[in-house]
């Protein structure tokens, strides 16, 4: 049990993350809010309800009374032994909702589609709720794909199909919605089957971004997709020259030789997409990148791969634009993500360039009666005034989902959060928070020869972002700041 003082107040609560059970003790507190030292998870101390994702569960809350100076903290043993999941929400009751004769459709089978299917369930629709996915999965964590690649898909499960089955949440497997028409409110499926809906969710998500290179349709020439993928990864990297394209999340997950066996670690990473020239960001190159390198890993940077050769249809040399030929029994292509959402194509549906669904703050679409989250939409970030941003992160997607939920109910709930990022390298804790998107410059505190820092991103003269390398409590407080809505200028920041 974690005992909180709040002023003269005591509030005593679960002690660990329900998320991946950090320690709580070790979080940031600001007034009733407590965040998580390591994924920025924030709980409410009074109710112990989820007010920041990613956790999808809420802490147990216990009866406090001080008596002479002692403080007494009351619970029921079977209370104490009980999973958060047991009694998730269990205290806010059920609000009176007017729309459980509608049926509510989810298309996507991903975190935002399933915080959206939970949420409706809390606040208290009785309704219809129909996830319907291409995957043949429930929704899994996808952040263990790249950190612990010999786990079997049951291993990562988010929910349980029991657990949807008694939430009444109708899953739907293998089953690919293939167009919409909005007129009649109905979604086409690729089996022929076609379903009606009241209100619509889309959360399909993105898919790797295809490789155009000759060659590329040989074997062994991957993506980091599935969970399936992720241990057939881990299977042909074993003794083999391993390839991967890309140096952003999945190229520097894959190249950390805690991960992959050992005679993989003279992997050889070409960072670059074909067609493009980038670098990776300053506050990789000067952790991190280093770490790798000093690993064994081999980076090629400023070039392009322009060629994959093969031998027996499977492929043996990976050719790039300098002219230098690297072995490859294996390529990983991780060079960005596309939108899920081609099936709308010909809708009058409001999409940008990229694909991707633009929503307002409340998640709704042009279409009425059409909301979208996730990966698959481009949204107005408050740290950017508004500027629309793609962000690809789980917390970010739950939030989504979370905020769709309340306004498929009518209750005109608009999106506040802070993107936060994280994960393990090597053993070091990175994290980031909030949207460094436009940056113009930097402040850096702490030691990159010691691979302790915190780096802030400036924009017009205040915070937007921040990232450290095992500095976790600090980018959780800024996390927090951000979200009061408090500006942190240059000046503070150094």
């Amino acid at each position: 049990v974690l005992l909180v003082r709040n002023r003269k107040e005591f509030c005593a609560l679960g002690s660990k993350c329900p998320h991946y059970g950090a320690p709580l003790s070790k979080g940031v507190l600001r007034g009733e809010r407590l965040r998580c030292p390591w994924h920025g998870a924030c709980f409410n101390i009074r109710t112990g309800d989820i007010e920041e994702y990613p956790a999808l569960d809420c802490i147990s809350c216990f009866k406090v009374t001080v008596e002479d100076g002692k403080v007494f903290i009351t619970a029921k043993k079977k209370v104490l032994t009980l999973s958060a999941v047991t009694e998730h929400r269990q205290h806010l009751g059920l609000r009176r909702c007017l729309l459980n004769k509608n049926t509510m459709l989810l298309l996507g089978g991903g975190v935002a589609a399933l915080v959206c299917a939970e949420t409706l369930r809390q606040e208290g629709f009785t309704g219809r709720i129909i996830m319907a996915t291409k995957e043949k999965h429930v929704p899994y964590d996808k952040s263990k794909l790249s950190k612990e690649m010999n786990l079997k898909a049951e291993d990562v499960y988010l929910r349980k199909p029991e657990f949807l089955q008694a939430q009444g949440i109708e899953f739907w497997t293998e089953k690919e919605a293939v167009s919409v028409d909005f007129q009649k409110q109905k979604v086409h499926f690729m089996d022929g089957s076609s379903q009606k809906y009241h209100q619509l969710l889309i959360a399909t998500g993105s898919h790797s971004a295809f490789l155009k290179v000759p060659g590329a349709d040989l074997q062994n020439v991957c993506t980091l997709q599935t969970p399936e993928e992720s241990s057939k990864i881990l299977e042909l990297a074993t003794e083999k020259n391993l390839v991967i394209v890309g140096a952003s999340f999945i190229g520097t997950r894959l190249d950390q030789a805690s991960r992959l066996p050992a005679p993989a670690r003279d992997t050889n990473g070409t960072s670059l997409q074909p067609g493009a020239a980038a670098e990776l960001p300053a506050w990789v190159l000067a952790g991190p990148f280093q770490m790798l390198q000093n690993k064994g890993v081999k980076f090629h940077m400023k070039t392009e791969l322009c060629e994959l050769k093969g031998k027996d249809g499977k492929v043996a040399e990976a050719v790039l634009a300098n002219g230098e030929t690297l072995p490859a029994d294996v390529v990983v292509v991780g060079i960005g993500s596309t939108p899920n959402s081609t099936f709308l194509k010909g809708t009058s549906i409001a999409r940008d360039d990229k694909g991707a669904i633009l929503v307002d703050l409340h998640m709704q679409t042009n279409i009425p009666n059409v909301f979208a989250a996730g990966d698959v939409v481009t949204f107005p970030v408050a740290l950017l005034d508004g500027d629309r941003s793609s962000i690809h992160h789980q917390q970010v997607a739950e939030a989504h989902g979370h905020c769709a939920a309340l306004n498929m109910l009518k209750r005109g709930k608009e999106l506040h959060t802070v993107p936060y990022f994280w994960t393990m390298l090597l053993g070091k804790s990175i994290h980031y928070a909030g949207c460094g998107k436009g940056y113009t410059e930097t402040v850096v505190k702490g030691s990159l020869e010691q691979e302790k820092f915190l780096i802030f991103y400036i924009r017009d003269g205040h915070v937007t972002a921040a990232a450290s390398l095992n500095c976790d409590p600090m980018v959780s407080l800024i996390a927090e700041v951000l979200y009061l809505g408090k500006q942190i200028s240059k000046e503070e920041a150094e």
